[in-house]
């Protein structure tokens, strides 16, 4: 019998819960088969070692249904199970137009907090259909699904909740192209590496504190990128071109981003950089990671020295969305499919016209403005706003036995 067949038929919704173990499952569907009934839905979640297992079933044919529940009754104590069998009509009710999937995470996730993002879902006018853990350590990260409402005004409504309560709330619709997401973009200084590279340059100068004054404020929105780009560069001219190589050395990866590159290649993304910083760096983190796209700008050298000038095309706010483009056309990606991440001002217009922009600790303008924010220091978290859980990551790193990083370890270096 189809779905749509038991719409209006009578039902039995058998439910069993107790201490797991193996066999319960097979020995429910070996009692129900002796009555001739067929299976419309299952549900089975196990917390803590406990079992509570949904079977939604037909209803066995005219004068059966006693003995089924007194048999299904004397299996379940016979386990020491408890049993409960419910009588209705048909199926589940049909979800609500609008089905968003609401990623929460939280270091740790509050009762408080899981109750008041619970309640303002309820609020908005959805449902929850289903709620998952993705991950328990050293984030809990748990999916909502939801219907009834349309993403969008379910974002605006939990994103208020989620500042106040300091927990992170991603929003996505629900469907096929969640998994499609085929292109992931992120910015590079403070984003996929720990440091700023041009205050790593600056600190071989002599100049730290000058240029961190103006990264600060160009990054916080208050300067123009490409003045500030310029005036900081300017501090650096006439170092020795040697200092590329031991910058490159100093650069510290973000805790978990080798996991995230590794887990997404694995999956078939293509990955890719957008920096404004630079390429004497960038390129050496595609070559390192095996990244397919990084584009930044050009410090120029002459002589064996720096002099104190960028070469070719700026790559500022504007330019990270317009490379993100770039690159989702020679990826052959759509751009609704393609994933940002960045941490500030500059990135804003690659975040917004990514399919999902991800704000990575990023500054409060940017928390503000993007579709979703991150801010535990762990750049991996953002495989959960892909549906990836934690047990997906570490079945699929045991084939690389000693490249654990990210959340497992922390030890993500060059």
């Amino acid at each position: 019998m189809s779905a749509s067949q038991t719409s209006d038929v009578p039902t039995l919704l058998v439910k069993i819960f107790g201490k797991d173990r193996p066999g319960i499952t097979a020995g429910l569907f070996d009692t129900l088969a002796a009555y001739s009934v067929d299976v419309v839905d299952i549900e089975q979640v196990v917390t803590r070692g406990r079992i509570v297992l949904c079977a939604l079933v037909t209803e066995p044919p005219r004068g059966l249904e006693g003995d089924l529940r007194a048999t299904v009754h004397s299996w379940a104590e016979s386990l020491k199970l408890q049993a409960e069998i419910i009588s209705g009509i048909g199926d589940n009710r049909p979800r609500g137009v609008g089905r968003s999937l609401v990623t929460v995470l939280g270091h740790p996730l509050t009762a408080e907090a899981t109750a008041a993002i619970a309640a303002r879902i309820t609020e908005s006018g959805s449902n929850i259909d289903r709620i998952f853990r993705l991950a328990k350590y050293p984030v809990t990260a748990v999916e909502f699904a939801v219907s009834g409402v349309e993403t969008e005004p379910l974002r605006t409504a939990l994103a208020t909740e989620a500042a106040a309560l300091g927990v992170d709330v991603a929003v996505v619709a629900a469907g096929l192209h969640r998994r499609a997401q085929r292109l992931v973009v992120m910015d590079v200084d403070s984003t996929l590496i720990q440091d700023e590279v041009i205050e790593l340059f600056a600190a071989h100068a002599g100049c730290e504190d000058e240029v961190a004054e103006v990264t600060a404020a160009a990054m916080r929105g208050e300067l123009d990128f490409e003045q500030s780009l310029h005036a900081r560069v300017a501090l650096l001219e006439g170092l020795d071109a040697s200092v590329v190589e031991k910058v490159r050395g100093e650069v510290r990866l973000t805790p978990g981003a080798r996991t995230l590159i590794r887990t997404l290649k694995r999956l078939g993304y293509q990955v890719g950089v957008v920096s404004g910083g630079f390429t004497q760096v960038t390129d050496d983190l595609k070559e390192r990671l095996g990244l397919d796209f990084a584009q930044a700008n050009t410090l120029e050298i002459i002589d064996g020295r720096l002099t104190g000038r960028v070469t070719g095309e700026i790559v500022d706010r504007a330019g990270k969305a317009r490379l993100l483009r770039r690159f989702a056309a020679e990826a052959g990606v759509p751009l609704s499919q393609t994933v940002a991440i960045g941490d500030g001002a500059n990135d804003l217009d690659m975040l917004n016209a990514a399919g999902l922009g991800v704000a990575f600790n990023a500054k409060p303008v940017v928390r503000e403005a993007a579709h979703t924010a991150v801010n535990v220091p762990f750049l991996d978290t953002v495989l959960y706003l892909l549906g990836i859980t934690r047990e997906e990551v570490e079945a699929a790193d045991t084939l690389d036995e000693g490249l654990g990083d990210g959340l497992g370890t922390h030890l993500d270096r060059l």
